[in-house]
C-alpha cells in the first residue's frame, strides 16, 4: 500500500512539473490604429465564443488615434480565447454609419488540433455582432471579408470607403495589429 501511495505521489509530481513546463494561458491583445481622416470608429461590440474580455476597446476611437482591448481565456478550463468585434464607422459630418468594421480572432487552447486564425472585414452597420457573424467570419467563403493563419505577412481587406489591414503573431498570447485607412477619392479627369 505504501509503495502504491509512493508511486502515485511521484505520478502526481511529475505531472504537475510537465504541466508547469507547458504553456496554458491564452490571452489575445488587439490595438487599433484609426488612420483615417473622416471617419470616427463607435459603438464598439463583442461577441466571445469562449473567453473573456478583460480590458475593453474604448467607446469611440477618433481620426488619428487608438484603441487597446485584452481578451483571454477564462480560469480552469481546457478552451481559448475566441470571438469578434465590430465597431460603427461614424463619418465626421455626423451622418448614421453605414458601415461597420469587424475583426475576427481565435486563440485556441489546444495547438496541436488548432491554430491561431483571424479575419477582418467591412459589413452594412445592420449586420449583427453575433454567433452569425463570428460563424460566417470563421467558415465562410471570403466575401466581404478576408481571413488567414497568422504567417508574418500582413492581412489586408479593401472595401468601398476604407481599407483595414493586420497582422497576428503565432504565439500561445497573440498580439493583432490594426490599422485602418481611408480611401483617398479619385479625380476625375478633365477632357
Amino acid at each position: 500500500m505504501a509503495a502504491a501511495v509512493e508511486t502515485a505521489g511521484a505520478a502526481i509530481g511529475i505531472a504537475a512539473t510537465i504541466s508547469d513546463l507547458i504553456p496554458t494561458h491564452r490571452e489575445c491583445c488587439i490595438e487599433i490604429d484609426n488612420e483615417c481622416a473622416t471617419y470616427t470608429f463607435v459603438n464598439p461590440r463583442i461577441y466571445l465564443s469562449s473567453g473573456f474580455c478583460a480590458t475593453p476597446f474604448p467607446p469611440t476611437v477618433a481620426p488619428q488615434a487608438s484603441g487597446i482591448a485584452l481578451f483571454t481565456k477564462t480560469p480552469n478550463t481546457a478552451r481559448g480565447s475566441v470571438g469578434v468585434f465590430t465597431y460603427d464607422l461614424l463619418k465626421k459630418d455626423k451622418k448614421p454609419a453605414a458601415e461597420k468594421i469587424a475583426v475576427m480572432f481565435s486563440v485556441p487552447y489546444d495547438f496541436v488540433s488548432f491554430k491561431n486564425w483571424y479575419a477582418l472585414g467591412v459589413f452594412d452597420k445592420s449586420k449583427q455582432c453575433d454567433v452569425g457573424l463570428y460563424n460566417q467570419m470563421y467558415n465562410d467563403n471570403q466575401t466581404t471579408f478576408r481571413r488567414q493563419i497568422p504567417d508574418g505577412s500582413c492581412l489586408t481587406y479593401e472595401g468601398d470607403h476604407i481599407t483595414i489591414m493586420a497582422t497576428m503573431s503565432d504565439a500561445y498570447e497573440p498580439v493583432i495589429k490594426v490599422q485602418v485607412t481611408q480611401k483617398r477619392k479619385k479625380k476625375l479627369k478633365k477632357k
